[in-house]
């Protein structure tokens, strides 16, 4: 098993799962963006995002979706919600918000912002999508309330999915206006040991 991984891009998700997991798996750390920085990469993931992950003749290349595979291909483990558990449709509601609710503005605050010359910066663009993704993460807010973590009554990939996303805005400089429970929340997420493994690999 093999992840292509950037620091702290979307592979961050797979890569804190697998470690979360204790599995075994063969990692590739590459430059920002892979598609251009990384000779070949094209060829082994056509859109050229990140991450990607090879398991045998299983190919995946979006970072919630791995997760989901890595807990139900490695399994049982405590960071799957199974389907006979009441919090089952939750689980697979914050799995999918993640990236299509939280994550997608903050790529454009991240494009507008940093990655695009400065005669393409865009203020109006960065400034709505940051609203939009304040609006958003409110669910968060009002799901930890008196909760440590999303569903089922402890840590899951769902914590991973959110967690991440909360952790990218945290590095556009938008978590000084994050509220108490979600605030706490990403505290403590980002103080796991298998978080902070992420971290140390660039």
């Amino acid at each position: 098993m093999k992840l292509f991984h950037c620091f702290n891009s979307r592979s961050l998700r797979p890569l804190w799962c697998l470690e979360e997991m204790g599995l075994e798996y063969e990692l590739e750390v590459m430059p920002f963006p892979p598609r251009s920085e990384r000779e070949g990469y094209l060829d082994i993931n056509p859109l050229g995002t990140v991450p990607t992950l090879i398991d045998g003749n299983r190919t995946l290349t979006e970072s919630t979706g791995i997760c989901q595979y890595l807990v139900e291909q490695y399994g049982p483990t405590t960071l799957a919600v199974r389907q006979d558990e009441p919090e089952y449709g939750a689980y697979l509601n914050w799995l999918y918000r993640s990236d299509a609710t939280f994550t997608f503005p903050l790529a454009l605050v991240l494009r507008y912002t940093r990655l695009e010359p400065e005669e393409r910066k865009n203020p109006q663009i960065v400034e709505d999508y940051t609203i939009w993704f304040y609006s958003r993460i409110r669910a968060v807010e009002t799901a930890l309330q008196d909760k440590e973590f999303l569903v089922g009554g402890r840590f899951t990939i769902a914590d991973i999915a959110v967690g991440y996303a909360l952790h990218f805005g945290k590095r556009l400089g938008l978590s000084e206006r994050y509220k108490p429970n979600t605030a706490r929340y990403l505290e403590a997420l980002m103080s796991r040991p298998a978080f902070q493994k992420t971290q140390q690999i660039k």
